[in-house]
């Protein structure tokens, strides 16, 4: 029947012999209440799905409203956890879309209650429903919610849900990416299975047509194969599993890439762990630890590339399983097949395995051009690493350069003289030079090095790998050279690099020979290196050489015969036969050397030159000679010896001397003091640079020197500059007996420089030295050369020449040259005597102690004296008459130089030949000075 409203009932008359339905679950929803009101309980009203009728709504309203307690709320237990277990579930039912937004309007807070009752009678109205147990049990309850609670829930409940949901959404956002993505997947593998199937079925056809036709051998071998394919995974299940697994892989390498930074922010939410703090992201500290691996362990590149191809052929092979019909094996071959060669994919069948075939293929040639890269890469590695140099030296019983200078080229000279005699040597350098450099200096000296080979290494001799690198234990002498910085500097480095060759774990097998720039600091390198340590001071040795060849001219061309290995050199060799002869009769017992000296093992092993003729050789004791070789001489039979009557003269006395100095060196003090000892009282020392006078005596007085307690030389000062005419015009250049240009310490690190300014300077000397000597004077002179008779300057520069010495301190072989060939002045090259003295110390350390004796100003020295002191004019003696007159100077005679010859001949051969003296010749000696 109609209700009230006309509406039709739609509802049918209840049957009074049906069962009664159990109450339905639903979703509860949550009960708003004043007291629980907020914005995680949004109101929300309940309506039973059975409407009491008009006259009891009011009243059970009000006596449901009075009774209603917490217990009564749906989210004390949740609906989806099943039925309550006190109380009987009810149906809900809520307003409709278009009443709860009408309700929402703040005019709902009055209207609640009586719009509950409203729709309460309208719902009675209606054809009554069968009513159940928790129908009725719902109809005592009836809630009211007030207006006011209602009205401020329903504006902020609304907005603060709706935030609370935006994180959470963003949070979960690649759970749903993943979800689609395996949608995706799983949609893509239905069709390849319903393609399977249909494969299969047409299969299965024609494995049904063919049994018809086999007899039981077939039947047999198909058996076999049956059990064959269960062994390598041949079935379906596998088939697909093996798909899956290609799937899974592919897709993990990208997902990775996705979602690697939020890894760790996943762990902390698992753990419920929030860390505040900015962290790097995952990505790059995965990419920095591969940097670091293929920075530090050389065979990382190997071996990633080793299994990036095992990883190919296994995931190639799993790929091929999965879309053929073969075996696990044989696809594994297969993929290594492709690998290895890209053309054999050719011959695949089926689009599936042509596609894997080609994948892999292309695989292949990827990793072999990152393979020809790597083998690329370290071959190149490896010829860089031999052209710089930094391969190592195995060799033993060498000779080790540490360090670069000018001094090289005459240092590998006189090393490779000295290894002539053995077929030659091997000789090291280390330098912090690029090698091909080094190669290239060395070839340009045009020099025939004999047999012996020069390997250069690229590095720093303060470094124990590269000292290990050239073999530094197994040497049996190391050079150490000064570099080109200034003295300080340079011996600083001299003592860095000592401490590097005692820091050497494995010891040192040979000595070691320093070369040092300042004679203060000797001592510092001495006490570091302790016995192992010879030092040779180049700038106290040119200055002590320059002062000997200024007050004894030609002394330099003998003292380049001695140094070098060209000519005659001191060797040290002991002689068991020579045992208990004295020293007398072993002066004469070598006709290819001369006995010098003896080095006495009863003194510690202290060489003593020129003994007494009563020494009595031990056993022990060896015997220091001046020979060409150290074999080409041996003892042999006691000559006949005539001493004969000679002229019994002895030195003339001292006379006082004038000295000028042209520039200011460093260890000029050290000059003085020689020239202190050598000078008779009177002489006169000229100190000409552009020094001015009040510095000079600071100068001289931090090095040591005591100028008021000189006594036998007057020091005089000018000021001025040694370059300019002028300037050398106001000094009496005719009057000084020796003059010494000197490499001036402003300009002695360029050796081209230096040696410019001492040329210019000698040219400036000897022209005004020409212009003020007398013509009466200078046509007495004879000419030297007649090739310079055309150029009358050059004339007047050579009689200048032989009227004052000038020594010129050259650094550079090449100025040498010039100077030689005008023969107006007797030079010293400095460079080439300091190498040469390197040389015979690093072939025998012993030979320091000589040289340093011959050297210093007191002991025994090399000396050139006239003939008059051993013989009569056109006299006819033998050479070893002239050593025996010798003795009775309590001198050792080592050579001679003819009037006519330009050079002094050191151990002569044929000592026992009788021959013709002149007293225009003169003797080189060994003095012992007193």
């Amino acid at each position: 029947m109609p209700d009230t409203n006309g509406a039709p009932n739609s509802n049918p008359k209840p049957n009074p012999n049906k069962q009664e339905r159990p109450p339905l679950l639903k979703k509860s929803k949550i009960i708003a209440d004043n007291t629980l009101a907020g914005q995680l309980f949004p109101a929300v009203r309940r309506v039973s799905s059975t409407s009491p009728s008009s006259s009891e709504s009011h009243t059970t309203s009000a006596t449901n409203d009075a009774n209603f307690g917490f217990g009564d709320r749906d989210y004390v237990y949740p609906s989806f956890l099943g039925p309550h277990t006190t109380r009987n579930r009810v149906n809900v039912k809520s307003t409709s879309k278009s009443q709860r937004n009408k309700h929402d309007l703040p005019a709902r807070s009055e209207s609640m209650p009586s719009n509950l009752s409203c729709e309460a009678k309208v719902e009675s109205k209606m054809k009554p429903k069968p009513k159940l147990k928790a129908e009725k049990d719902l109809n005592a309850l009836s809630i009211q919610v007030s207006s006011s609670a209602s009205s401020a829930l329903s504006g902020s409940s609304s907005a603060n849900f709706s935030n609370a949901r935006r994180p959470s959404a963003h949070r979960y956002s690649w759970i749903l990416l993943l979800l689609k993505f395996l949608c995706t997947l799983s949609v893509s593998h239905t069709l390849y299975l319903r393609n399977e199937v249909s494969k299969l079925q047409e299969e299965n056809i024609s494995l049904r047509r063919a049994c018809s036709h086999v007899d039981l051998a077939s039947a047999g071998i198909m058996e076999l194969e049956e059990v064959n394919s269960l062994v390598y995974f041949g079935n379906a299940d596998s088939r697909t599993v093996a798909l899956y697994m290609v799937v899974f892989i592919l897709v993990i390498p990208f997902a990775l890439y996705k979602y690697l930074d939020y890894l760790p922010r996943i762990i902390d939410l698992l753990k419920r762990k929030y860390t505040i703090k900015e962290e790097v992201p995952l990505m790059k500290r995965i990419a920095y630890v591969v940097d670091v691996c293929f920075s530090v362990y050389p065979y990382a590149k190997l071996l990633a590339l080793l299994f990036s191809t095992l990883f190919l052929i296994g995931y190639g092979g799993l790929a091929l399983y999965a879309v053929g019909d073969g075996s696990f094996i044989e696809a594994i071959w297969l993929s290594w097949s492709f690998v290895a060669d890209s053309g054999n994919h050719a011959d695949m069948v089926g689009a599936g395995p042509r596609i894997v075939s080609v994948l892999i293929s292309s695989g292949g040639m990827l990793i072999f051009a990152m393979m020809l890269g790597l083998v690329s890469d370290a071959i190149s590695e490896k010829v860089d690493s031999l052209r710089k140099g930094k391969s190592e030296v195995i060799e033993s019983n060498h000779i080790l350069v540490l360090g670069w200078s000018d001094k090289l080229g005459s240092l590998l000279k006189q090393l490779a003289i000295a290894n002539k005699s053995i077929g030659g040597g091997v000789v090291v350098v280390l330098a912090e030079r690029d090698k091909e450099e080094m190669e290239m200096d060395i070839a340009k000296l045009e020099f025939d090095f004999m047999g012996t080979s020069v390997i250069c290494r690229s590095g720093s001799p303060l470094i124990l790998a590269d000292l290990k690198k050239v073999s530094v234990s197994k040497a049996r002498a190391i050079i150490v050279l000064a570099s080109d910085e200034n003295a300080d500097q340079s011996d600083a480095r001299a003592l860095r690099v000592v401490l590097s060759l005692t820091g050497v774990r494995e010891g040192l097998r040979g000595h070691v020979v320093v070369e040092m720039s300042d004679l203060d600091n000797e001592p510092l390198v001495k006490l570091v290196g302790g016995e192992l340590i010879e030092t040779v001071v180049a700038h106290d040795v040119i200055g002590r050489l320059m002062i000997q060849c200024a007050l004894q001219p030609g002394l330099a061309q003998i003292w380049e015969d001695i140094l070098g290995f060209e000519n005659a050199e001191f060797y040290i060799k002991r002689w068991p036969q020579l045992d208990g002869v004295p020293f007398e009769d072993v002066l004469v017992s070598f006709p290819e050397a001369i006995p010098c000296g003896v080095k006495v093992a009863a003194y510690g092993g202290k060489i003593i030159i020129n003994p007494d003729d009563r020494y009595v050789l031990k056993e022990g004791d060896e015997v220091l000679v001046i020979a060409e070789d150290d074999d080409t001489y041996v003892p042999g039979l006691l000559p006949e010896v005539n001493k004969g009557l000679f002229p019994r003269i002895t030195d003339p006395p001292k006379y006082p001397e004038r000295i000028l100095f042209c520039g200011w060196r460093r260890d000029i003090d050290d000059m003085i003091m020689v020239l202190e000892a050598f000078l008779a009282p009177g002489s006169e020392l000229w100190m000409f640079n552009e020094v001015p006078e009040n510095d000079r005596e600071k100068k001289l007085t931090d090095g040591g020197l005591d100028i008021s307690g000189l006594e036998n030389i007057k020091l005089v000062h000018h000021v001025g500059n040694a370059v300019i005419r002028r300037h050398l015009e106001g000094l009496p250049l005719e009057t000084f007996d020796s003059i010494l240009i000197l490499a001036d310490e402003s300009v002695e690190d360029s050796i081209v420089h230096s040696d410019s300014r001492s040329l210019a300077t000698l040219l400036l000397i000897r022209d005004i030295q020409s212009k003020r000597l007398p013509n009466k004077d200078s046509r007495l002179v004879p000419l030297r050369h007649s090739v310079f008779s055309q150029s009358s300057w050059i004339r007047e520069m050579q009689q200048a020449s032989d009227r004052s010495i000038i020594i010129s301190e050259i650094l550079d072989s090449r100025t040498r040259n010039l100077v030689s060939v005008s023969r107006i002045s007797d030079y010293v090259l400095s460079n080439e005597l300091v190498s040469m003295a390197l040389a015979m110390v690093a072939e025998d350390k012993q030979i320091n102690r000589v040289l340093e004796e011959l050297f210093a100003e007191e002991g025994n020295e090399l000396c050139i004296k006239p003939a008059e002191f051993y013989l009569y004019d056109q006299e006819e003696v033998c050479f070893y008459d002239i050593m025996r007159r010798g003795r009775q100077r309590r001198e050792i005679v080592i050579g001679y130089r003819i009037a006519a010859a330009e050079r002094a001949v050191i151990n002569p051969a044929g000592k026992s030949k009788q021959r013709k003296w002149s007293l225009d010749d003169v003797f080189v000696v060994i003095s012992s000075g007193d």
